[in-house]
């Protein structure tokens, strides 16, 4: 973890349920410094159970979406800023299977103005092969008056 003020991010998700349902550990979280402003990354992991997989023997893509999601949360969130998504879009490139264990990486490409793009890549543990390009399009809350 870095020495940003992680608070807001940490508490975020403690407070999410779906994605500790689904067994998704964080991993790392922080926020690299720019002299043009701070972005944010993390990286996640999950493991594919057998109530993950399709009738294919695969993995849903819904659950590596949200694996893909749920990084992205924790990195547009890293900075400070509540940051929700505003659209979303993943390309699959190849099959997970039951026990696979998944590692998600995401980081924070551009902030401008309230909107943000953040990229994850989602791999396979044990040769580190490519599973899931995923990139989020996000967009910073404005603060309660």
């Amino acid at each position: 973890m870095s020495g940003t003020d992680l608070a807001h991010v940490l508490r975020m998700w403690e407070q999410d349920k779906a994605s500790a349902t689904l067994g998704i550990e964080l991993l790392d979280v922080g926020v690299d410094h720019h002299d043009d402003g701070d972005l944010g990354h993390a990286h996640t992991r999950m493991t594919i159970t057998d109530t993950m997989v399709n009738g294919h023997d695969i993995a849903h893509g819904g659950y590596i979406f949200t694996l893909a999601d749920s990084t992205f949360a924790l990195a547009c969130n890293a900075t400070g800023r509540t940051t929700v998504a505003a659209s979303c879009d993943i390309t699959y490139l190849l099959p997970s299977r039951l026990g696979d264990v998944l590692v998600a990486t995401a980081r924070e490409r551009l902030i401008s103005g309230r909107s943000g793009i953040t990229d994850v890549t989602v791999c396979r543990a044990t040769d580190n092969a490519v599973v899931a390009e995923f990139r989020g399009h996000s967009r910073a809350l404005r603060p309660n008056p």
